[in-house]
């Protein structure tokens, strides 16, 4: 039987694969031992390429609305529908009628990473939307002030630091999470093995901190708050060492002026966590021979979003961590680059939130829909995307979706989002396509590439996301009595763009090169240098320490102590799972099966004092809606927080997805608040929600 090397694509560690397949049916997938960055680990997720690949209610046929019923479409027919009731939408309300949103998976699949931006320039939209602005952007704000780049930060070099600080992330179950890095638990072993230490800050007991040196169970939304008082403590002590980016910086004096109120004793009731705690954690790491501080997914969810990433970045920089071994070194991919972007160039019409990269908040999206007037969002064009279940308070957004005028979707299943749209247009089988991890290798820990060809020979009559993509940028800009312009933006197919890229990139490399060695190409190690190799935007090449966003957001920080400290009774976050990655895994049978593991996290005192046993079915309260959940009792969580696994919440009616419906569980954005959010991007503060918790 055939045995083909591709990469599992279903979560940021890209490890190598080999597949064994009879026909068009995958017989197994096991971890490819040869591959050079995977080593042979794969998790639970890797045999679910067989599930997406075969699964029963994977749309292979495009659909045209039809009341409640779905109607199947020839290709021609199918694009048709969708480019005249686009246009349609265009001409009546303008270009920005038509908003747009990408999905996760959007950058885990080559046709859907090129095909997806380069739509949305045809369609000529600013008003878009993406599920970056869901979890990554506040660290993406803070690379762009800091080192002049959004894409383009360093990555933390886990493979030779000596202390490894960990601030809401639990990379053990993400494999890094903007740092792609397959088998953490081996790499974080081995950061202890040669007598390092690994701590984690957290408000639960994660999988990564139960294999960590130390864990510090921390408020919810207060990582602002710990890391200005450990910048405090680094200035105070004087434990600067700028390392390599002396003369490099701009604005140190006044960053230095700005956190000396927020002392370690300013920060200890409101964060949980003892001052001398903070100045020995603060200490140790700016004492450590190397160390790399890395923060993700839960300092981005909250109210400091950004400046807690940038306080991430400051305490790098300013422990001399930046660009040096075992600290945090800057990648040299392949293929790709790291972009500048823009931010506040235009501001979102209801609530004035400042454009980022060109992307406005999702958790506006629902009142553009609803709120008349000029700009206000009449279609929806969504690629790979389940805002629905992924966005904040996800019961207006599923209201406001009805009330569109049109609405396109290219995607494989009819979920929660989708099952609005008027024309779906599904792609093939990501094993139908060639396949190369252009956004992934950018954030890698190891420089490393790997181009792959399709596992199977396309379908008849099937399209990759680039094919639908191209053929509809290329019918609108007809409809528009265009020059044609569309269809050149789409003339070249995915593996001559990565075959360009590879010819502008640092290493001798084509894809017949690539395509030589199937289990991939060791590029080395992170390197020192980066810094001297235009690693920095700015035009001065100098890092920026400080500026007039981050001056406010300190100052609302310190404002905001009191009410820091006066917690609500319980606060929920959510939490990601190993064999989970957002609702487009939840109809994978092989992922699915086992115990029911969409529960309400509780710690056993806040169980005793409500009344709750374990098991019991519990009553969760937010501003914005009320589910119910299973409750299982652990000391993992903190008192007074609760927690929900995310994308989850499959009880909907219209669905297709079999496996998921059984097993629906409750949405997390079904209590996640759209009102309040993150100053300088708007985006929703969906870690420490504010809810009431009673038993059923």
């Amino acid at each position: 039987m055939p045995l083909h090397h591709r990469i599992c694509n279903l979560c940021e560690a890209c490890c190598g694969v080999l597949i064994e397949t009879e026909g068009q049916r995958v017989v197994s997938v096991v971890g490819d031992p040869d591959d050079p960055f995977s080593k042979g680990h794969i998790c639970p997720k890797a045999y679910a390429l067989k599930d997406l690949h075969e699964d029963p209610d994977r749309l292979t046929r495009p659909l045209l609305r039809q009341g409640d019923q779905w109607q199947e479409l020839s290709w021609d027919e199918a694009i048709e529908q969708a480019a005249q009731g686009l246009h349609g939408v265009q001409e009546r309300h303008g270009r920005d009628g038509v908003a747009t949103y990408l999905g996760n998976p959007t950058v885990h699949n080559l046709a859907a990473t090129l095909g997806g931006p380069t739509f949305i320039r045809a369609l000529g939209s600013r008003v878009r939307f993406s599920a970056s602005s869901l979890d990554q952007f506040p660290r993406m704000l803070a690379s762009y002030f800091v080192y002049g780049m959004q894409l383009g930060f360093p990555i933390p070099d886990i493979d030779h630091t000596d202390f490894f600080l960990i601030l809401g992330g639990n990379p053990l179950v993400s494999n890094g999470s903007l740092m792609t890095a397959p088998d953490m638990k081996r790499r974080l072993r081995e950061i202890r093995g040669r007598g390092g230490r690994v701590v984690v800050v957290d408000p639960r007991r994660t999988e990564t901190a139960d294999v960590s040196d130390e864990h510090f169970f921390i408020r919810p939304g207060t990582d602002a708050l710990l890391l200005a008082a450990m910048l405090n403590t680094v200035f105070a002590e004087g434990l600067v060492s700028l390392g390599a980016c002396q003369g490099r910086t701009d604005g140190l004096e006044q960053l230095e002026d700005a956190v000396k109120a927020l002392t370690p004793e300013a920060a200890s009731r409101p964060t949980g966590i003892d001052a001398e705690d903070i100045r020995r954690l603060t200490r140790e790491f700016a004492a450590a021979p190397t160390a790399a501080c890395y923060g993700r997914v839960g300092t981005c969810l909250q109210s400091f979003g950004s400046l807690a990433n940038f306080l991430i970045d400051a305490l790098n920089v300013t422990t001399g961590r930046i660009d040096r071994r075992g600290g945090m070194l800057f990648t040299r991919p392949a293929a790709g680059a790291g972009s500048r972007g823009h931010y506040g160039r235009w501001r979102s019409r209801i609530r004035g939130t400042a454009e980022f990269s060109g992307e406005l908040p999702t958790a506006s999206l629902a009142e553009e829909i609803e709120t008349e007037g000029e700009g206000q969002v009449r279609a929806m064009f969504t690629l790979a995307g389940n805002p629905v279940l992924s966005a904040p308070n996800g019961r207006r957004l599923d209201r406001a979706l009805e009330r569109l005028e049109f609405m396109v979707s290219v995607d494989p299943a009819i979920n929660e989002t989708t099952r609005h749209a008027d024309v779906i247009l599904p792609p093939r089988s990501a094993l139908e396509n060639d396949q190369y991890s252009l956004a992934f290798n950018a954030l890698s820990v190891r420089n490393v590439a790997k181009f792959s060809r399709p596992v199977f020979e396309p379908e008849a009559d099937s399209l990759s996301e680039w094919e639908i993509l191209g053929r509809l940028a290329t019918r609108l800009d007809e409809l528009r009595g265009g020059d044609g312009s569309a269809s050149t933006m789409f003339a070249a197919s995915p593996a001559e763009i990565i075959d360009m890229m590879l010819a502008g990139g640092p290493y001798d490399l084509t894809v017949d090169k690539l395509l030589e060695q199937p289990s991939g190409v060791d590029l080395g190690a992170l390197e020192e240098g980066g810094l001297e190799r235009g690693a920095i935007g700015h035009e001065n090449g100098r890092l920026g320490l400080f500026n007039e966003h981050i001056a406010s957001e300190l100052l609302r920080l310190g404002e905001e102590l009191d009410d820091l400290d006066e917690l609500p009774e319980f606060t929920l976050i959510g939490r990601r799972q190993l064999r989970s990655n957002n609702s487009w895994m939840h109809n994978c049978p092989s992922l699915m099966k086992g115990r029911d593991r969409c529960t309400l996290l509780v710690h056993p005192a806040d169980a005793e004092r409500c009344g709750i046993s374990d098991g019991a079915r519990v009553s969760v309260k937010s501003r914005v809606g009320t589910e119910e959940a299973t409750a299982e009792l652990s000391d993992e969580i903190m008192p007074g927080v609760v927690s929900l696994p995310h994308g989850f919440g499959h009880s909907r009616p219209g669905l297709r997805m079999a496996v998921a419906a059984r097993r629906p569980g409750s949405s997390i954005n079904d209590l996640t608040d759209d009102g309040p959010i993150e100053a300088l991007l708007g985006n929703a503060v969906m870690n420490g929600v504010p809810v009431e918790l009673s038993p059923l």
